[in-house]
């Protein structure tokens, strides 16, 4: 009798506690779906009206509407970035609560996945394999032709406009020699507006930690090619702005006038000639040959946005540098963050040079620092350069250890040549012994990072495969690491099958494969999961040692530090939290000064100069992300110093153990433990392997993640393109994904 009432209320409990859970998610994709929908009215809207803008009814409803507004708080130009620059903002708020509430659920894109069903996605479908854009998807493909219809619908609307004006300008009795002039100089004029259109989308893609990448899941080094075609295109308009200014002037005898002309009243035409200058420099050398000639050469020049931004802004005023103020906004808060984050030295906690020109450094982290498997870090060693940074993948998955992160780094040019050179001369003994570093010895390095995928989607498929071209194996590492982990653990993982396809030029980059000890992670991976790899060593036609001989051990490399610093938690991506206040008390603090300027300033003192207002208008930008910005980075790192301590207490000892990790321990054992099978002399035949798997593996989806060369890349693609329009109904479809960061 006394047993059965007490049974009840924990039965109760338990359904009240699944009926709250199941509330709780429903709100949660509630809330997630009203927000998405949100934004994606608010994009539609704001790409329409920039859509429509040539339109002379739409162009004259925002004179209008500015003429209107023009005695509110923030006169003309608030009236113009309401208009133009607003809807970024408030796209970027809702896409900070839509990351916190996803927050709430672990992995959401699990749930897409469940489907039995092989399905198209138009981002992994490749389109174009060949041809300047390199290997473009489907997705990527509307893009381009959205924005190509854009140029080619507003030169034809305002050239329609400019007619109109020629007839207006016959009936007033111009000369034909004016009127030639005139026409030049407002097709320079309309040029000129198309370029600053796409102006405000040139640096969105290029802020590292952006929400707005996030949030539809591109990682920054994907995201680059985006600004890449965008900077030709804007340049290219902008170029064509100025020429036909110049053509125009020069037909009228008043080029050198002009140009020197600085207006205090509408456009100044020299600091738009100085912008146009830095300009096409950044232009000119960021070109494929020049770069690859000198790759500095373009790093520095194109340090000169700068000068391109303030000078632009100085060009056209206040107002109408309004138009493209947020995305240039949201870069300099990235920037900012960015700045901040590398001023910490980290410490390298070993480092491991392989006999065959690769360098592993092992990297200090906090805990509270967040990554996935396929992310990214700029690395900057002071002891080597001031000033250059380099971007590599990781080579750990974040299970690895809460305390390190690991990046795989082939020593190819001078900098890095340095750096393998700077970890051997600390030695004590020489570079062909095990390698034991004196206690003072040590070397740190300055990060930013980690960026990449907001979440792991090499979890999110059931077949994967992996193709990789020399060090390109190093993210694959990760990836193999991360799921052996998430099997061990048992954490969502929907990966069954994987095929490593791997082609070296030499034999001995393959105990590269060795700083994965798969079965010290998970001793029983073999029953939950399909491995095979294909290594194809290229450039021997045999093997080089004879049997039962080992490979040349590496030379591993353990620094002693008296503190050890780790990375700074002060990036924009893992966290939410911090990156949305941040972004958020900015935003607010720009308006804020911009209205203080207005009222203590602009308006009593009647400045109207156009050029002056402009200036300080990029001015209030930068003291915003200083000022309020730089009250939450101060918060932030606050907040970071006293977890770490926390975190410190709590996991006393953990953070020097990073040999002891499975990732990071070097053993010398025989290949033939990771690699199913080492061809010599041949290159992959994708046609064959596509085709074997499509028979074994069935109607599934199976996902292709590329990293290597842009040859390697091609290849691939092309081959998925090929299966998947000719796929029969038993067949797979082939999702493309490739890894790769090339400027």
């Amino acid at each position: 009798m006394n047993g059965s009432p007490a049974k009840e209320p924990l039965l109760s409990s338990k359904e009240d506690e699944l009926g709250c859970l199941k509330k709780t998610s429903l709100l949660i994709s509630s809330a997630r779906w009203i927000i998405k929908g949100s934004i994606l009215i608010i994009f539609i809207a704001w790409a329409t009206f920039i859509f429509l803008y040539p339109l002379e009814a739409v162009s004259d409803w925002s004179r209008k509407w500015s003429n209107v507004t023009a005695g509110s708080l923030f006169g003309h130009t608030g009236s113009t970035f309401l208009l133009f620059g607003v809807p970024i903002l408030i796209i970027a708020f809702l896409a900070i609560a839509y990351l916190i509430i996803s927050g709430e659920e672990e992995f959401p894109e699990f749930k897409k996945k469940v489907s039995k069903i092989p399905r198209f996605s138009l981002w992994t479908f490749p389109v174009l394999v060949d041809g300047p854009f390199g290997v473009v998807s489907a997705a990527e493909m509307i893009g381009i032709l959205l924005f190509s219809l854009y140029i080619i619908w507003a030169v034809s609307v305002f050239t329609m406009r400019n007619y109109d004006l020629l007839s207006w300008f016959e009936s007033q009795g111009f000369p034909s020699k004016d009127k030639l002039a005139l026409m030049l100089e407002l097709t320079g004029l309309r040029f000129g507006f198309i370029g600053q259109m796409c102006l405000a989308f040139l640096f969105l893609p290029v802020a590292r930690g952006s929400v707005l990448l996030r949030y539809i899941h591109i990682p920054f080094e994907h995201a680059t090619r985006y600004h890449v075609w965008l900077g030709h295109l804007t340049m290219l308009l902008f170029t064509l702005h100025g020429l036909f200014y110049v053509v125009g002037w020069k037909m009228q005898g008043r080029l050198a006038e002009e140009i020197r002309q600085w207006r205090n009243i509408g456009i100044s035409n020299f600091p738009g000639v100085i912008s146009l200058l830095a300009g096409l420099l950044m232009w000119v050398t960021s070109l494929p040959g020049v770069r690859r000639w000198n790759f500095e050469l373009f790093f520095y020049t194109h340090q000169l946005y700068v000068v391109f931004v303030v000078f632009l802004a100085m060009h056209v005023g206040d107002f109408l540098f309004s138009m493209a103020a947020a995305g240039i906004f949201l870069f300099m808060l990235d920037r900012f963050l960015r700045f901040c984050q590398s001023r910490r030295t980290v410490d390298i906690l070993s480092a491991t040079c392989f006999p065959c020109g690769t360098v592993e450094l092992v990297l200090s982290k906090p805990a509270n620092l967040q990554y996935n498997a396929l992310g990214w870090v700029f690395l900057q060693v002071r002891d080597l350069s001031w000033l250059q940074w380099h971007p590599f993948s990781v080579s750990s998955s974040p299970l690895d250890g809460k305390h390190h992160l690991a990046v795989l780094i082939k020593v190819l040019g001078g900098w890095t040549n340095k750096l393998k050179e700077h970890i051997l001369s600390i030695s004590k003994d020489g570079p062909d012994k095990q390698q034991r570093l004196q206690p003072q010895s040590r070397i740190s390095a300055s990060v930013e990072g980690p960026y990449g995928h907001e979440s792991p989607y090499h979890l999110t498929y059931e077949n994967l495969i992996l193709v990789a071209g020399g060090i390109g194996i190093s993210p694959f590492l990760a990836i193999l690491s991360d799921v052996l982990h998430h099997i061990k653990e048992g954490k969502p993982c929907l990966p069954k099958n994987i095929l490593i396809v791997w082609a070296v030029k030499k034999s001995d980059e393959l105990p590269l494969l060795q700083t994965v000890d798969m079965e010290s992670i998970c001793p029983f991976f073999s029953e939950a999961l399909n491995l095979e790899v294909q290594t194809y060593v290229t450039r021997e036609s045999e093997p080089p040692l004879e049997e039962g001989q080992i490979y040349e051990p590496p030379n591993f490399c353990t620094f002693r530090h008296s503190n050890k610093s780790g990375m700074s938690v002060l990036v924009g991506t893992g966290n939410i939290i911090w990156p949305g206040m941040y972004i958020i008390v900015s935003a607010i603090g720009l308006a804020v000064l911009v209205g203080l300027l207005n009222v203590f300033y602009i308006n009593p003192f009647h400045i109207t100069c156009w050029w002056y207002k402009g200036l300080l208008l990029v001015a209030c930008m930068i003291a915003s992300v200083l000022l309020f910005g730089g009250l939450v980075i101060v918060l932030w790192h606050l907040w970071d110093r006293q977890t770490s301590v926390e975190e410190q207490t709590k996991d006393a000892g953990k953070i020097g153990s990073v040999q002891q990790n499975g990732h990071a321990t070097h053993k010398n054992v025989g290949q033939e433990k990771y690699v199913s099978s080492i061809l010599y002399g041949q290159r992959p035949d994708f046609g064959e392997i596509f085709g074997s798997i499509s028979e074994s593996w069935g109607s599934v989806d199976i996902g292709v993640i590329v990293c290597g060369p842009s040859t390697l890349q091609t290849s691939v693609a092309r081959e998925c393109r090929t299966k998947n329009l000719k796929r029969r109904k038993n067949e797979p479809i082939f999702h493309f994904n490739s890894h790769s960061f090339d400027l």
